[in-house]
C-alpha cells in the first residue's frame, strides 16, 4: 500500500502497474473470445482520444509561425469530444456480454443504461455553455471567457454566468464516470466487480486507467467550459513571449484538473451511494428538466445581451 512504498506512496503507481503486468491473465472457458479481448481496447479509445480537443493554452506564435496548443484545432471541437465520449458504452456492454458472468451482464446493463441517461443532462448543460461564445471551437470559448466580464465586474467564466448549468455538468461527469455516489455499475455487495469482474492483468487495468483519463478530461472539459481554461483573472498571458504563455496556460489549467481531481476523492469520502432508482430518476426527473431551464435561460440571457 502507499504507507510502504516510497515517500508519501510516491511509487505506488510504479508498483501497481508492476503488480497488474505480473498477474494471471486468465480467460473464461465460457467466454466470446473475440469481444472479451476487443472490451479492453475499446474503453481506452475515447479515454486516448477525448484529450486531443482540450486546448492546453493559447495560440502562441514561435519563428513567424502561429502554433495552437491544441492537437486537433477544429471549429467542431466540442461535437469530436461528445461523439468520442460517446463510444465509450460500446466496451461497457461487450465487457459484460462476453464473459458470460450474470454479474458482469448485469453491470454492463447498469453502467451503459446510466452512462445514456445522463449524457442528455451533460450534453445539455455543454450546449449552453457554448451558446455566450457562439462558437463550438474550445479555444475560442475560453478566450470569450477571458475578453469579456459579466456587468464589467468579473470574469465572464461559465460558473459565473451559469451555476446551475456548472452544478448539472458537475453531477453528470460523476455519473458518466461511474465514480462514487454513482459507482452502482461496481457495487461489491451486489455485482462483485461490475462489468470486469472476469477481467484480470493487463485487461482490468485497461479499465481502470480509462475510468481516470476519463477523470482527468472531464475535468479538463469543466475548468474549460466553466472555469475560464487556461486564464486567470488579473494574468495577461500575452505579457510572456515564445512558449511561455502555453507552458504557463498548461500549468494554470493543469491545476485546475488537480482541483476537480481532488473534488472526485473528496466525494468518494463523504456521500453514500445512492440506489439504482434513486440514480436513474436523479437523471431523468432532476437533471433533464434542469438541464432545459438553464438552456433556455442562458439563449435568453445572450439574445438580451446581458453575456
Amino acid at each position: 500500500g502507499p504507507n510502504r512504498v516510497g515517500p508519501i506512496g510516491f511509487f505506488q503507481a510504479i508498483a501497481d502497474a508492476a503488480k497488474f503486468i505480473f498477474k494471471e491473465d486468465f480467460e473464461p472457458a465460457i467466454a466470446d473470445r473475440g469481444l472479451y479481448l476487443m472490451a479492453p481496447v475499446l474503453a481506452m479509445i475515447p479515454a486516448m482520444t477525448t484529450y486531443l480537443v482540450i486546448p492546453f493554452g493559447p495560440t502562441i506564435e514561435v519563428a513567424g509561425h502561429k502554433i495552437a496548443s491544441v492537437v486537433v484545432d477544429s471549429d467542431s471541437g466540442v461535437f469530436i469530444f461528445l461523439a468520442l465520449a460517446s463510444l465509450g458504452v460500446y466496451s461497457l456492454v461487450l465487457a459484460g456480454y462476453s464473459s458470460n458472468n450474470k454479474w458482469s451482464l448485469l453491470g454492463s446493463i447498469r453502467a451503459s443504461a446510466q452512462m445514456i441517461s445522463y449524457e442528455l443532462a451533460l450534453t445539455l448543460a455543454v450546449v449552453a455553455a457554448l451558446i455566450p461564445a457562439g462558437s463550438l471551437d474550445l479555444a475560442r470559448v475560453v478566450e470569450f471567457q477571458v475578453g469579456h466580464k459579466l456587468f464589467d465586474l468579473v470574469p465572464a467564466w461559465g460558473v459565473v454566468v451559469q451555476p446551475l448549468g456548472f452544478l448539472i455538468f458537475l453531477v453528470a461527469m460523476f455519473a458518466e464516470t461511474n465514480r462514487l455516489p454513482f459507482d452502482l455499475a461496481e457495487a461489491e455487495s451486489e455485482l462483485v466487480a461490475g462489468y470486469h469482474t472476469e477481467c484480470g492483468s493487463m485487461r482490468f487495468a485497461l479499465f481502470f486507467m480509462s475510468e481516470y483519463m476519463s477523470m482527468a478530461v472531464l475535468s479538463g472539459l469543466a475548468a474549460t467550459l466553466y472555469f475560464g481554461g487556461w486564464s486567470l483573472p488579473g494574468l495577461d498571458l500575452t505579457r510572456f513571449s515564445g512558449a511561455w504563455p502555453a507552458l504557463i496556460g498548461m500549468g494554470i489549467l493543469w491545476a485546475k484538473i488537480a482541483v476537480f481531481m481532488f473534488l472526485y476523492v473528496w466525494v468518494r469520502w463523504t456521500f453514500p451511494r445512492f440506489r439504482y432508482d434513486q440514480l436513474m430518476r436523479l437523471g431523468w426527473k432532476v437533471l433533464l428538466p434542469l438541464s432545459l431551464v438553464n438552456l433556455v435561460y442562458v439563449a435568453a440571457m445572450t439574445l438580451a445581451g446581458k453575456v
